[in-house]
């Protein structure tokens, strides 16, 4: 999918910048070129991350991007990053032009919904502990990209929890 033809821009973020806010409709799909992301929603009372984009991942506001409506969800930029862009009018026209291209986009739509029922099963059944663990057996490279205050929300822990965890 680092097809360069594919991509329709390069956008840069600073730290702490963002891609996509609460209310807006974004119909781009992105990919992560360096540096990393963060999708998260607000409640009355706190932030919770949802999910990381870094190098070689796609990221979306998958939710306003299928739907077309405004969506929940904030996109933000934790350190420098550069991401290319696609809309969705050119991507489904890159999706509809072979099988093997459609075959790609079933492959992501199929990982993004195991990663999501993994992840909600994690934060219903599992310990503090056992969600760390699973979480970094899955994605080592998170510890080395991200924060552990984000880490620790979207573990739905404190950050004081995942220090204590780590240590032990």
């Amino acid at each position: 999918m680092n097809n360069e033809n594919l991509w329709d821009k390069e956008i840069e973020l600073e730290r702490n910048e963002y891609l996509k806010v609460k209310g807006s409709i974004d119909t781009n799909i992105y990919l992560v070129i360096n540096g990393s992301l963060r999708i998260f929603v607000i409640d009355e009372y706190e932030e919770h991350t949802i999910r990381f984009g870094y190098k070689d991942n796609i990221i979306a506001s998958l939710d306003s991007f299928l739907n077309e409506q405004p969506s929940d969800f904030y996109i933000q930029a934790l350190k420098k990053t550069t991401v290319k862009s696609i809309d969705k009018k050119k991507y489904i026209s890159f999706i509809e032009s072979s099988l093997e291209n459609k075959k790609i986009w079933l492959t992501i739509l199929e990982n993004f919904v195991l990663q999501q029922m993994e992840r909600e099963r994690d934060i219903l059944t599992s310990s503090p502990i056992e969600r760390y663990k699973r979480v970094l057996k899955r994605s080592p490279q998170l510890f080395q990209e991200i924060p552990n205050k984000y880490i620790a929300s979207y573990l739905r822990m404190t950050p004081e929890t995942l220090s204590r965890i780590k240590k032990s």
